[in-house]
């Protein structure tokens, strides 16, 4: 299901903060991944955080032995899911192999990934886990590549055709977009792959790169282009903020946003307010460690959703006749059978979309949930073809069984 699959959220505890403190959060919420980094004391720390919660972790950081050596450690405790690529080298000061990054050259930056990649694929340990791209690779300023996960032939870049960087393009594509505009489909057109628009995505850092204007993958090549999202959020505090009730319905928008369009992986940044430098309040729960809407509507969305079991699923030939452009639906199933039919609207003006789910057959029992009220259900109906909705902000989940 959904909440075992693709959530996941940014925490600090190579920086320092409390591995402790984040497992009630992660119990919570539901969410079972994490990103964190490399640095040496965090390491054990970070096995213990998959011990008592179950959480798996995309390590990353500034030195390629260190991830290495942080990746091999959290293998063998089961506790990895990725190795990723460094962070942001456009808003550092990033060196690699006797060279710093510059106005004119971005060459470390492409060794670094490409060893990473070369250590990763060749270690026994670590070859069958993912590697995923650097972020704000769209800021090269000479084309090293980087907008490829291997650079094709023909590609004109300063490192050769053929060099390995990633198994996942990787962006951090913050729903506030740009200038930070609330407006209506804003989680749907950030998880957009081929969308040039306010948005940091996928078009800009792998399609054409945002800074020179390199060339990458066709829009075509985009749509199937395999990617996760290692930042995205909207803060709650200062200028431009969000009230907690609104980021609260919009980061499950965003969750369900990039799922239904193939991202394989999101984190929200972040968990906890004030952490990492933030002062602008992007963490799902407050800087006292309590709660923000945020956490509580995840925590209801994975409680409705859970389900750990793998099997096949099947299929329900459902339709939403007429749907509203700011209307989008994600079907899901449970190991039991039961369907689960996200639907969820975009609006950010209030505006209500009344729509009608056909589910193609008279069925024995269907009960809607809405995740931003709890976790039981704010409606049961009982042998029915179609169900009514009113849709405006936030997903409404339909369990739907007995055909």
């Amino acid at each position: 299901m959904l909440h075992s699959s693709s959530l996941g959220v940014n925490t600090h505890i190579d920086q320092g903060y409390s591995e402790a403190a984040y497992e009630p959060m992660f119990q919570y919420t539901g969410i079972r991944n994490t990103r964190d980094g490399s640095s040496t004391g965090a390491t054990p720390l970070l096995v213990t955080l998959h011990q008592n919660t179950g959480v798996l972790v995309d390590v990353l950081g500034w030195a390629v032995n260190n991830v290495i050596t942080t990746a091999q450690t959290l293998a063998g405790a089961g506790a990895l899911l990725s190795v990723e690529g460094p962070n942001e080298p456009n808003n550092y000061a990033f060196y690699y192999n006797g060279q710093w990054i510059s106005p004119n050259s971005w060459v470390p930056v492409g060794q670094y990934q490409s060893s990473l990649y070369a250590q990763v694929k060749a270690s026994p340990t670590l070859k069958n886990y993912p590697v995923f791209a650097v972020t704000e690779g769209g800021a090269e300023v000479q084309n090293v590549g980087l907008q490829f996960l291997t650079i094709p032939a023909g590609a004109t870049t300063v490192m050769p055709a053929g060099t390995q960087y990633a198994d996942y393009a990787n962006v951090h594509n913050y729903v506030t977009g740009i200038w930070g505009v609330f407006q209506d489909n804003q989680a749907w057109n950030a998880a957009d792959p081929t969308l040039f628009g306010m948005w940091d995505g996928l078009a800009t850092e792998f399609g054409v790169t945002w800074y020179k204007n390199y060339p990458g993958y066709s829009s075509a090549q985009l749509q199937s282009l395999p990617r996760v999202t290692t930042e995205t959020g909207w803060g709650t505090l200062g200028a431009g903020s969000l009230t907690e009730l609104q980021q609260g319905k919009l980061l499950l928008n965003v969750y369900m946003a990039q799922f239904k369009r193939g991202w394989s992986y999101t984190f929200i940044y972040q968990m906890v307010d004030n952490q990492g430098g933030d002062s602008a309040g992007f963490g799902l729960f407050h800087a006292d460690n309590t709660p923000k809407l945020a956490a509580t509507y995840i925590h209801n969305l994975t409680t409705i959703l859970a389900d750990n079991s793998s099997f096949t699923p099947g299929a329900l030939n459902y339709s939403i006749p007429s749907e509203p452009a700011a209307v989008h639906d994600l079907l899901l199933q449970k190991s039991n059978g039961t369907f689960y039919l996200a639907v969820w609207d975009e609006r950010s003006t209030g505006i209500m979309d009344p729509v009608t789910v056909n589910l193609g057959g008279t069925h024995a029992s269907v009960t809607v949930y809405d995740p931003t009220v709890g976790t039981t259900a704010v409606r049961t109906l009982s042998n029915v073809s179609s169900v009514s909705l009113t849709l405006s902000d936030h997903p409404l989940i339909l369990a739907i069984s007995g055909s």
